[in-house]
């Protein structure tokens, strides 16, 4: 299930509450209050309510098109063009529906299906990761039975029920509170939204620290007894990316508290942009007890940093264009990004991409370059198109294409036609093109890679959603049809090299053909909600949400992205 992100975007449109013939009618959901009230809990930093940071007023900024106007097509070779897309998006559906009767089958209210062995696992709390993070794309999906049986499961979940002591604050966040407010705001049931507002107020302690700072452990027993304190060397995408989902619970509630909490990481954010080594970007590790970041030298839109950077544009519109600090933090870093991230390789066809790589600032002031590709990193392209279109910066949407042409073409680089979690490449001085040299390297097995990659540092996939979000974006945005053929010939190269007999499953080296990957049993809440990403790329005949804010799903949001604000005017296709 590749995770879920948002931007004023797409979905089929579905009155609340709709039900097509044949589905379960008005089904009755038995609430069951978590057995631990977190709103009782006095914090000891707590914010004096004459204090509280509100959401901002006045009247929201209409913001530029997203969506490319597609044009009617009545002619012969438009209505078959639309029958084979049709059946390409039959066919990723039954991919999801796969996954889904073995979720049920085999791993029901366990966060994760096994999908060789057919077991259950828990690697989030036990709160039911899979069925909470499948929601929208049950939705959306037109499965209603399966929705509205999940969401009668999902009524009884209780969050004080778990065998550990502590929770990751930044993947319960993003799975179970995303989850949830995407899934409310898509179906309008209230249970949903109760479930929401009882896991928010457990997760809003994270913030009675006396910096206000969130750390990465939610641990129980310090969040009740006010003993929490930020951390010192914490992940920066972990304490400063939840801004989507604070902000549309204050929307939905109407209680300040959440966006008071999302907003002075914010703030913080904006007093240090230009406090570090790299001025305009933060360091992958963050001080949150000192506020010092002078002393860290690592730099990426990767791992432990990548959603740092994605809300920007996503929060600005959700916000209505109402909080300039989003604007002004995305042309800041993207500055930077451009000038010291991206890198073009050297390449056999001299393609024209760029890559995000990593950066070290010594001591001394000397920048590094550590060029390589992460596959997480490979959301850059769409967050470059979504920002280019929302601050009017066309040279962006150019960017983003770029980008996303780069992990497309590592992707058709490797046997499996899938990238590495991890790959590097020989840097061209400039963004200009430069000459292949004709060297070849060898992989972890002796074998020699694909002409271009320097190593396959980390030759795994572990089903990541991001090179297909990319494809998705700028397929929207610019309405080229070569993405939707980009985005089938990954489709078919993932269900080649990962199906199993119950699901799809993370393999261990995309070095080899996809009929001889090695399985690793494991499949993150990411798999099954990607198959309607990759549905809804093959297709423009969807009309456009307005009106209401209708999710904060981050990442991307199994296909088809739903619109975050009001003010997103988007052209119908």
């Amino acid at each position: 299930m590749l995770m879920v992100f948002v931007f004023c975007a797409l979905v089929n449109l579905l009155p609340a509450r709709d039900r097509p013939a044949g589905t379960k009618s008005a089904p009755q959901f038995e609430y069951v209050k978590s057995s631990f009230d977190w709103s009782t809990v006095t914090e000891k930093n707590p914010v004096p309510a004459s204090q509280l940071r509100s959401l901002p007023r006045g009247v929201p900024k209409k913001l530029p098109a997203i969506q490319y106007r597609f044009p009617a097509d009545p002619s012969s070779a438009g209505n078959a063009r639309r029958r084979v897309l049709a059946g390409r998006r039959n066919e990723v559906k039954d991919a999801f529906v796969k996954s889904w009767k073995s979720y049920r089958q085999y791993a029901w209210m366990s966060d994760e299906l096994t999908p060789v062995s057919g077991s259950g696992k828990d690697s989030f709390g036990g709160w039911a990761a899979t069925l909470v993070d499948s929601l929208d794309s049950l939705w959306i999906l037109d499965l209603k039975d399966d929705f509205y049986d999940a969401v009668a499961a999902t009524a009884r979940i209780d969050w004080s029920n778990t065998k550990e002591t502590a929770c990751n604050w930044f993947e319960t966040t993003i799975r179970h509170l995303g989850g949830l407010l995407s899934a409310y705001d898509l179906s309008q049931e209230p249970v949903l939204l109760r479930k929401a507002v009882e896991l928010g107020d457990m997760l809003y302690m994270a913030f009675d620290t006396p910096t206000r700072m969130p750390p990465f452990w939610l641990d129980f027993k310090l969040a009740k007894s006010g003993g929490l304190r930020a951390g010192s060397h914490d992940p920066s995408a972990s304490t400063t990316s939840s801004s989507l989902e604070f902000t549309r619970l204050a929307q939905l509630t109407g209680e300040s508290k959440y966006y008071d909490a999302i907003d002075r990481v914010t703030k913080m954010l904006e007093r240090t942009q230009n406090a570090t080594r790299l001025p305009g970007m933060w360091p992958t590790s963050l001080d949150l007890q000192n506020f010092v970041f002078e002393n860290e030298e690592g730099f990426t839109l990767g791992a432990l940093a990548d959603s740092l950077y994605e809300m920007f544009p996503k929060t600005y519109a959700l916000l209505g264009g109402l909080d300039p600090v989003y604007e002004k933090l995305y042309r800041v870093s993207m500055e930077t990004v451009v000038e010291h991230i991206l890198f073009r390789p050297k390449l056999p066809d001299q393609a024209d991409i760029l890559i995000p790589g990593n950066i070290w600032v010594r001591g001394d002031g000397r920048i590094d370059l550590q060029p390589e590709v992460q596959h997480l990193a490979c959301f850059v392209g769409g967050m470059f198109g979504l920002g280019g279109k929302i601050f009017g910066i066309p040279d962006h949407v150019d960017i983003g294409e770029k980008v996303t042409r780069g992990c497309v073409w590592a992707y058709n680089a490797m046997p499996s036609g899938i990238m590495p979690e991890i790959g590097g490449f020989l840097p061209c001085p400039s963004k200009e093109a430069c000459p292949w040299d004709g060297e070849t390297f060898e992989g972890r097995r002796g074998d020699t890679l694909p002409k271009g990659f320097e190593n396959a540092r980390d030759p795994r996939y572990i089903l990541r959603p991001e090179a297909i979000e990319s494809v998705f974006y700028m397929y929207r945005i610019t309405g080229q049809v070569e993405y939707q053929e980009m985005a089938w010939d990954m489709f078919q190269s993932i269900k080649k090299a990962t199906e199993t007999q119950l699901a799809f499953s993370a393999i261990t080296d995309v070095t080899v053909d996809g009929s001889e990957t090695e399985k690793t049993d494991s499949m993150e809440t990411s798999m099954i909600l990607t198959d309607p990403m990759f549905q809804n790329v093959e297709t423009k005949e969807f009309h456009m949400l307005r009106g209401s804010v209708t999710s904060t799903r981050r990442k991307y949001f199994r296909g088809i992205e739903i619109t975050i604000g009001p003010v997103c005017q988007l052209s119908e296709p």
